[in-house]
């Protein structure tokens, strides 16, 4: 069977401090019964929009196609290794942190055993949106401690102003929240393990309010660990396409295309990979078939395809993410070297 890129539909999460309209993304989805807080692209309960495995889900599909489509990275792996979402706040998220995998692999075996390393990119921003990212240095657990339950806890944390296209790497450990006015899309290893340290004494549906988990955070939380905060723009342009470099680490490797013309992109065989179509709108084609794309959809591309085009109707800016390896990003730092971009920003970029 020749690899097909298909199309993954969406799954929405109502959050305590999502929103009632997700347009322009999903201009369809207005007017909502309840806050939606998230679009979860790669959910294994998504639904395929064309292809052969038309109408099943993700997670089914993921053990019936053929260990080509997955690439030679990925063809052992029982799970898929992605979760792709939107997230849409209109307050602040509960200041939160994830475990890493090897934690999650002891203490969080019920829950799949995965830890949660992610990123953000910023898909929108109001000016006066900001985010917390990652303790202020020299911040102590006694001093953390002190302040649970108050918000003067924000008090320890970096506050940093959020601009479109911003990109924000979140290590596990990393305690954090995102602030309202600002649309995110988030590449993260396949997991929803949150802990919860302070959620603002808010209430849900019912007035209770939402579950803590306090001792798992504090013995995840690195108190000491290495600074985080904005990620340095590394751009360039290649046969009229403007590319940005996201991220790079062992769970995910993420890009920004940009394109007004035929823009071209060929999957390897040792991996499939993820196209989130952030704006525009246009045309898929492949060997055996073409479909139409429009922003806020999710596109599977198989590993082994030669060829797939993409012919926009209007300029069109995509997110594009796969499963790397430690090759992958040691030839990657090795290739932002010698375009001349310094030791410190590639640290700040790919990452072990």
């Amino acid at each position: 069977m020749k690899p097909v890129p298909f199309r993954i539909e969406p799954t929405f999460s109502p959050r305590i401090w999502g929103t009632r309209s997700l347009a322009p993304l999903f201009p369809e989805e207005t007017n909502l019964v309840e806050p939606i807080g998230e679009a979860w692209l790669t959910d294994v309960q998504c639904r395929i929009a064309n292809g052969p495995f038309v109408g099943k889900a993700l997670g089914e599909v993921w053990s019936e196609i053929p260990p080509e489509w997955r690439g030679e990275r990925c063809a052992a792996m029982h799970h898929f290794p992605l979760l792709v979402k939107f997230i849409f706040p209109t307050d602040k998220l509960s200041i939160q942190v994830h475990p890493d995998d090897a934690y999650a692999s002891v203490h969080e075996v019920a829950a799949g055993g995965r830890g949660k390393t992610e990123m953000w990119h910023a898909v929108s921003a109001q000016p006066d949106a900001k985010l917390l990212l990652g303790l202020k240095p020299g911040v102590t657990k006694r001093e953390f401690e002190a302040k649970l339950g108050s918000n003067s806890l924000e008090d320890l944390f970096q506050e940093i102003p959020v601009e479109l296209n911003d990109t924000f790497f979140v290590p596990a450990g990393t305690p954090h929240s995102i602030g309202p006015g600002v649309v995110m899309c988030e590449v993260q290893e396949y997991s929803d393990l949150t802990y919860r340290v302070y959620d603002y004494g808010r209430v849900d549906s019912q007035g209770m309010p939402r579950q803590l988990h306090i001792e798992k955070a504090l013995q995840v939380i690195e108190f000491d660990g290495p600074a985080v905060g904005k990620s340095p723009k590394i751009e360039w342009a290649a046969d009229n396409v403007s590319v940005s470099l996201l991220a790079g680490c062992r769970y995910f490797e993420t890009y920004r295309f940009r394109f007004k013309g035929l823009f071209v992109t060929k999957s390897k065989s040792a991996m499939f990979h993820l196209v989130v179509f952030l704006d525009g709108s246009g045309e898929i084609v492949w060997e055996s078939g073409q479909e139409r794309y429009k922003r806020g959809e999710c596109w599977f591309i198989p590993a082994g395809m030669d060829r797939c085009e993409f012919l926009p109707s209007v300029e069109t800016t995509v997110l594009r993410t796969h499963v790397p390896d430690s090759t992958e990003l040691s030839s990657l730092r090795e290739q932002l070297r010698q375009s001349g971009i310094s030791d410190e920003n590639i640290s700040r970029v790919v990452f072990e």
